[in-house]
């Protein structure tokens, strides 16, 4: 078997050059296009992230937890994600007009219609990928993904240096994935068969239907926030919103989904074994929390220089909002990382439900908060995800028999480091800013004591976390746990 230090490499080379991209695009595109065009393509994701639900039905994840995988049975989920990539395509430029009146955004529905390409292109791919990645092969996705992003990084530089606007995001969105999937469908060796048995795609029906049903829930609960900021406030205000939110989704989608896609094919062939699951889940828990935690702390503390120095003066209305959704990024990077134990032990049943729980409180809260403008909103998002953190950890670690207070233990001394990390930075602030003419020095300043703090705390607090880092990292010699 793959170690885990090969596995969790090529990830991280993956998600390095996500991160790149969207640093860039947070920095370079920024200062090149307006928030109108951030505000444009947020309301294109809110039909375009709803289209992405359906797109493979759950059925990718399905291939990759299922004990045994017939090429009858990849051949079906193929041909089903085929057909689903081309009706999705087809109802997004349908409902494109619908949703540019319903915004009052006429060029949305161009957008939209260039993006529809996205499905068929995805669609083609998605069984190639969820084989390669139940068996490990990440070296081969991440390679692709790669080269993808700085593809689509490239395309988008271009396009926006030549003031194509919007469209630049466009076809960073559209190149990125063709490359993507062109690369993985000639690398992978799985070739579909002819003919769709209905046998076989009931066999996986059951798991996958509950995970598309609560991923739809997932959406509605996280795309509440943009339909009413976007509906209400317009495309500019929903501009600066997305920025703050893109900044506080950066450990959700890169250290949680390093780990979440490493460990759900490992955990799915550990079944049998509840202890093992359950080590490898603390293990995991505690390695996220020692990256996210820092990361949105010193977010919070810095926010308004980092918004100056790296996005500029046109984007000072994300720096309040940051300080109420830096705090959100870690919650969800810890509830997100329940989804791999859920999915692993093909309780999607029970991953519905809470998600159900979870819509239910995010959706409310947002329309509470949007009384308040779009601050409310976020002290609402704030709130809400803190009540439906408790629910969703509880009931998924008592799934693997995990107490809840252990699991506390798991993240609490990465908490409290970076509490005073926070507090640290507070102090040194005023006299830092004395001391640097420069609001970039200042920046970078305050960006090191942050990191001694945390480091040096991490010594006393985090020993286990360290280990945990260290293992995962792949400086031990050590297989598959």
């Amino acid at each position: 078997m793959a170690s885990n230090f090969s596995n969790t490499r090529w990830v991280l080379l993956s998600q390095g050059a996500r991160v790149v991209s969207q640093l860039v695009s947070m920095t370079v595109l920024a200062r090149l296009l307006s928030p109108d065009a951030y505000g444009l393509m947020a309301l294109a994701a809110i039909v375009t992230n709803m289209a992405y639900l359906f797109r493979d039905m759950g059925t990718a994840a399905a291939l990759i937890q299922s004990r045994d995988v017939s090429p009858t049975m990849a051949s079906t989920v193929y041909w089903t994600n085929l057909a689903l990539g081309l009706l999705i395509g087809v109802a997004i430029i349908c409902a494109a007009p619908i949703t540019a009146h319903i915004f009052h955004e006429p060029q949305l529905a161009t957008v939209l219609c260039m993006l529809a390409i996205v499905f068929p292109l995805t669609g083609a791919s998605v069984v190639h990928q969820a084989l390669l990645e139940r068996e490990s092969k990440f070296s081969v996705v991440a390679g692709a993904e790669v080269v993808a992003s700085l593809a689509g990084l490239g395309a988008a530089l271009l396009l926006a240096w030549r003031g194509a606007g919007v469209f630049s995001l466009v076809a960073q969105m559209i190149v990125a994935t063709l490359v993507t999937s062109a690369i993985i469908v000639l690398r992978s060796t799985f070739r579909p068969l002819r003919h769709w048995n209905r046998a076989e795609f009931k066999s996986i029906a059951r798991f996958s239907g509950n995970l598309s049903m609560f991923n739809v829930v997932l959406y509605i609960s996280r795309n509440a926030d943009s339909m009413v900021v976007g509906r209400i406030l317009g495309a500019a205000v929903l501009g600066a919103y997305s920025m703050a939110y893109r900044l506080m989704l950066f450990p959700l989608q890169n250290m949680t989904y390093v780990v979440a896609r490493v460990l759900f094919p490992v955990m799915s062939r550990s079944q049998g074994s509840v202890t093992e699951v359950a080590n490898l889940y603390l293990r995991s828990l505690g390695f996220i929390a020692f990256l996210t935690a820092p990361l949105m702390a010193g977010l919070f503390a810095l926010r308004e220089p980092f918004v100056h120095v790296m996005l500029g003066a046109s984007w000072q209305a994300s720096v309040a909002l940051l300080g109420w959704l830096a705090p959100v990024g870690f919650i969800q990077s810890l509830v997100s990382s329940t989804g791999t134990v859920l999915m692993a032990r093909g309780s999607t049943g029970l991953m519905l439900r809470l998600g159900l729980v979870g819509a239910v409180l995010q959706v409310g809260a947002v329309v509470v908060g949007a009384q308040w403008g779009i601050e409310g909103v976020a002290a609402a998002y704030l709130a809400a995800s803190l009540v439906n953190a408790l629910p969703a950890l509880y009931f998924s670690t008592r799934l693997i028999h995990i107490r809840f207070g252990t699991l506390m233990g798991c993240i609490t001394p990465s908490i409290g480091a970076a509490l005073l990390m926070v507090g640290v930075l507070r102090l040194s602030g005023p006299l830092v800013a004395q001391a640097t003419p420069h609001e970039w020095l200042l920046l970078l300043v305050q960006v090191v004591i942050g990191v001694l703090v945390y480091g040096t705390a991490s010594l006393v607090l985090l020993r286990p976390q360290l280990l945990s880092l260290r293992s995962l990292l792949g400086f031990q010699k050590k297989v598959e746990a």
